[in-house]
């Protein structure tokens, strides 16, 4: 209830005083102050012609820095050669072009798609031992730890279909 008889106060009149605050007079700003730096202190001519002119033993230094640069394209077949190293081609992957998504090609060791994840598992829960965590490990370039972690806690999607219990349930007939 207090809040309601606030809200009636803060709200009465309050066009005519917004009315009042925008056609005031804007303030001026203050005046800046001048500076109080003595004369012997300010930046003179001669001061900044010092940093301008040529220093001749930094030069002289400069003239000694020999620079060898080297062919940026053998440094580009040599890094793509070290990520073609760190990635793997694809294993398994879906048929078509799901949720917009460009078609991947290879990915990075160590890691699955979720396409790859699924078929792994499953193909581990229906025949384990043919499939087993060192040859999942080995086939898609994983860490066995990490491996054994995923097969034993993560499974795939499992479909139970229950039937109805038929015996002693009371049904109720059309009449």
């Amino acid at each position: 209830m207090g809040a309601r008889v606030a809200r009636m106060f803060r709200n009465v009149n309050i066009e005519n005083r917004v009315h009042r605050e925008i056609s005031k007079e804007k303030p001026r700003a203050a005046p800046r102050h001048t500076a109080d730096i003595p004369e012997g202190e300010r930046i003179t001519a001669p001061l900044t012609e010092s940093v301008h002119q040529k220093n001749d033993p930094l030069l002289a230094l400069l003239k000694s820095v020999y620079v060898e640069s080297k062919d940026p394209v053998a440094e580009a077949e040599e890094v793509t050669a070290v990520v073609e190293l760190l990635r793997r081609p694809l294993k398994y992957s879906l048929p078509g072009d799901l949720y917009g998504l460009s078609e991947l090609t290879d990915v990075p060791k160590g890691k699955l798609t979720i396409a790859e994840a699924l078929k792994a598992l499953s193909s581990h829960q229906r025949q384990p031992q043919t499939w087993t965590v060192e040859k999942i490990s080995e086939e898609y370039c994983l860490n066995l730890k990490e491996t054994q972690a995923l097969v034993q806690f993560f499974m795939p999607f499992q479909v139970h279909i229950i039937p109805p219990k038929t015996d002693g349930v009371k049904q109720i007939k059309a009449s």
